[in-house]
């Protein structure tokens, strides 16, 4: 991320409470400056950083890095194919590799071998020639010599590429002579299988094409379901999150949504934390106990200790064992706890601990995406509203980009906020960085971020509030005030956002000795959405 200030002095705006007076300059000018600080439109224009790749333009970017290694190095397609997949379509690295070790090491490091023959040469053989494999007879016409100047039937080759392809391995077929790793010519292995099995060449033919994706490790599958059909290349480091033409947010590391300030590895632990129902168990071993007669959960419904299950067996609460009936308010008549209880007691605090906890983060990141999904009908109910003060209102209160930038930074922003709880919960919970802070050092820490991130909480329910107000029967005046509030508000709140951010990446995880924990970088303008390439059309 880049530099920025985290001063008071960075921004002017308060937080207003509805009997607040702010009086604001009523100048286009100064509106107009605020408006910059919100408005993406009016950003300069950075290059695109991701690239939607479709169905139908997957040849074109397939053959823009072939393109590329052929006039380089003078090959033919398939041995820059070859050299490509090994190096997981990194144009770049395949470069890096020529010129540090020369381009004797590249090939043979992608195991392409490249032999000045084409064909058995007559000294070899007579008109016939007995296959190595199988030991038959067979014409010259029948033969087929690959790169490395190896050469067998074509029906040996053919049954090689059969059982390659089923396996999986289309990408890099082997030669079949005895310790000899050069990748055999893709255009062959298509001409000999389709002679047997044009189904089969298609598919080969599919898994060449999809190389470019599943071995390269700047593209991958958008992971919509269902699946769009979509790939998404990034140009830069890996580590952020994009968005896909179909509309869909993911973390291009991980595949999973997008998910920051979390990093990949917190957001696969709550992931499954929240789908295994662990904590319906850890519930469940809160409020209920085994009867020790037949084993069926018993759950306590009173304040008595001495409990009594369906089965008619009485048994102690606090340690779980069988006893009579007979019983105080105090003492269970021929029965004590001993030990056990002190420690039964605390394995049940514990275990209640941390469902509420789970509970307390839990609640509120559900909170937060509910209401994300309620404010996503703003803009639909915006634009009816706006409709309706066109009707009667004056040529310069028509330009309302303000409100829809102001509902967007709303968005982006409650998104942030909900995830920032499942970050928290592994943050502070003192086991999975147990070993990077102390106690104190947990607290302190904790405070500096929770300050931070209710502050942030604050400006983003006002945000909502100055948002949802009936601004379509206001005058001329009423709603430049809002106007003015709105912009204003947004810009703090990405202010607030970005510090938020900074604080994660700086204080809490930057700090970090033993584990190494990212998350995306924070972009004022949300997540990036992937452009179609150029070549779409072609």
């Amino acid at each position: 991320m880049g530099e920025y200030r985290s001063s008071d002095d960075d921004y002017d705006y308060d937080y207003y409470d509805d009997d607040d007076e702010v009086d604001f300059v009523d100048d286009d000018e100064n509106a107009a400056e605020l408006e910059a600080a919100v408005d993406p439109e009016i950003l300069p224009n950075s290059c695109p950083s991701s690239k939607v790749i479709t169905k139908e333009s997957l040849l074109a970017a397939q053959m823009e890095d072939l393109i590329r290694v052929v006039d380089l190095l003078s090959l033919k397609e398939h041995h820059a194919r070859t050299l490509l997949i090994h190096y997981r379509w990194d144009v770049e690295k395949v470069l890096a590799v020529l010129v540090e070790y020369g381009k004797e090491r590249l090939f043979a490091k992608a195991g392409l071998t490249i032999v000045e023959t084409d064909d058995v040469s007559s000294s070899q053989v007579s008109s016939s020639y007995c296959c190595n494999i199988c030991f038959d007879d067979v014409s010259l016409e029948e033969i087929t010599t690959m790169d490395c100047g190896h050469y067998f039937c074509n029906s040996c080759w053919t049954e090689h590429f059969i059982v390659k392809i089923n396996e999986g391995q289309s990408r890099r077929i082997t030669c079949m002579e005895h310790k000899c790793n050069a990748i055999c010519d893709e255009s062959k292995i298509r001409c000999l299988v389709r002679a047997r099995d044009s189904d089969l060449a298609d598919k080969f033919d599919r898994f060449m094409l999809e190389s470019y994706i599943e071995d390269n490790k700047r593209v991958k599958w958008c992971p919509s379901v269902p699946h769009c059909g979509n790939a998404i290349r990034i140009e830069v480091d890996e580590l952020r999150e994009v968005e896909c033409a179909c509309g869909l947010q993911f973390c291009f590391r991980c595949s999973y949504e997008a998910h920051s300030p979390c990093s990949c590895y917190m957001w696969d632990l709550w992931s499954k934390k929240c789908q295994d129902e662990s904590e319906t168990v850890n519930y469940i071993a809160v409020h209920t106990k085994h009867c020790p007669k037949c084993q069926k959960l018993v759950e306590k419904n009173g304040g008595c200790n001495l409990v009594s299950c369906i089965c008619g067996q009485p048994f102690c609460w606090l340690c779980g064992a069988a006893t009579g009936s007979d019983h105080t308010w105090t003492s269970i008549a021929g029965h004590s706890c001993g030990r056990y209880k002190e420690d039964r007691e605390k394995e049940t605090e514990s275990a209640k601990r941390s469902l509420e906890r789970y509970i307390h983060y839990y609640s509120r990141y559900e909170a937060h995406r509910d209401s994300s999904k309620l404010e996503s009908k703003m803009k639909e109910t915006m634009q009816d509203n706006i409709k309706i003060l066109e009707e009667c209102s004056t040529a310069s209160s028509k330009d309302f980009v303000w409100l829809f930038n102001g509902v967007d930074r709303l968005f982006r922003s409650r998104r942030v906020l909900a995830y920032s709880y499942p970050f928290a919960y592994y943050m502070f919970d003192g086991d999975l960085f147990a070993d990077e802070m102390t106690k104190g050092e947990r607290e302190m820490k904790q405070n500096l971020f929770e300050d931070q991130q209710q502050q942030f909480e604050a400006n983003i329910e006002k945000l909502s509030l100055f948002l949802d107000e009936k601004f379509h029967l206001y005058n001329e005046d009423e709603i430049k005030d809002l106007k003015l509030r709105v912009i204003a508000l947004s810009a703090t709140t990405d202010n607030l956002c970005r510090n938020l951010y900074e604080c994660i990446e700086t204080d809490l995880l930057g700090s970090l000795k033993h584990l190494v924990h990212e998350i995306a970088p924070y972009n004022t303008n949300g997540i990036e959405k992937a452009s179609l390439p150029s070549y779409q059309d072609t």
